[in-house]
């Protein structure tokens, strides 16, 4: 008992001396800097001047700005065009690139692959010249197919799903590629069950396929809604936010802000609601997508 007692204890120290490098760059990148930004938001705090405790003012102006609540639905509206049409995409994908297999899948997965590696800086570049309304492509296509050049990031009512093409883009491989290894870790022995039963290719997907890539789905769902919700880069460099703020995305309106107005306790309120949301839809989705433990394990 004593010995087992002793090799256990041995363990636990290894364990902890394994973790303590990563243990203390998070208490120093993450916990200090987060108590300090929740303590500096009950202050009217800048670089010029003496702080000012002032409660819950901060909190206040915040929840009483209308542009921060249509930033927040922006994100949400966002987030909702890219993320399901990502999702039916690279599912679609990963089962083609599954069947093919061989060189030419190995090809194609590095190939969807090289958009994740692309900066969100570079892809704004590259879909401006798409999107440029006399020279780019897109109006290119239309006006040789008959119909009239469209503003794509200057009319409102298509801004927010023109940006949301190249965030589509951008993330299309690593979905792809993630929901391929879960294609993969799901054993050939329950496909040829069911087929043996008489199941047809959509039942074996919906039955099989879908329930047993239910956490493949919850971790994509949590890092691409977040992802999508804090969006900044394309936002940024191909609207600025415009027309009339209906690409103004909630990093976009914390960023501003931390701009322009001296006193960041706003600025780190606003960013603190934002970190409060983003907890409470994720809470949300693992709360009603509850992942499983594998049936093999």
């Amino acid at each position: 008992m004593n010995k087992k007692f002793y090799l256990k204890r041995s363990d636990t120290n290894t364990a902890f001396i394994m973790l303590a490098p990563i243990l203390v760059l998070l208490t120093c990148f993450v916990v200090i800097p987060l108590i300090y930004a929740i303590i500096v938001s009950f202050y009217e705090w800048n670089f010029y001047q003496d702080s000012v405790f002032i409660a819950f003012e901060n909190y206040k102006r915040v929840l009483k700005d209308t542009l921060f609540y249509k930033s927040l639905l922006t994100g949400v509206k966002f987030a909702l065009l890219v993320i399901p049409t990502q999702f039916i995409l690279a599912f679609l994908f990963a089962n083609l690139i599954k069947s093919i297999g061989g060189r030419l899948g190995g090809f194609i997965k590095t190939s969807i692959y090289i958009p994740y590696v692309v900066s969100g800086v570079v892809a704004s570049l590259i879909f401006m010249f798409i999107y440029n309304y006399n020279g780019g492509l897109a109006n290119f296509i239309l006006v040789k197919l008959g119909f009239e050049r469209i503003a794509w990031t200057a009319d409102i009512k298509i801004v927010l799903g023109s940006i949301s093409i190249p965030a589509i883009w951008l993330g299309f491989g690593f979905t792809t590629l993630i929901m391929l290894a879960g294609l993969n870790d799901i054993p050939n022995s329950y496909y040829e069950a069911a087929e043996i039963d008489g199941a047809n290719a959509f039942q074996r997907m919906i039955y099989i396929t879908i329930p047993l890539l239910r956490n493949i789905f919850v971790y994509l769902l949590v890092t691409g809604i977040t992802a999508a919700i804090q969006q900044f880069d394309l936002p940024y460099i191909m609207t600025g936010g415009g027309p009339l703020n209906q690409t103004m995305t909630p990093n976009l309106f914390i960023y501003n802000h931390f701009k322009n107005d001296p006193y960041l306790g706003y600025t780190i309120s606003s960013a603190l609601l934002l970190f409060i949301m983003l907890g409470t839809i994720s809470a949300l989705i693992f709360t009603t997508i509850s992942s499983k433990k594998s049936i093999d394990s």
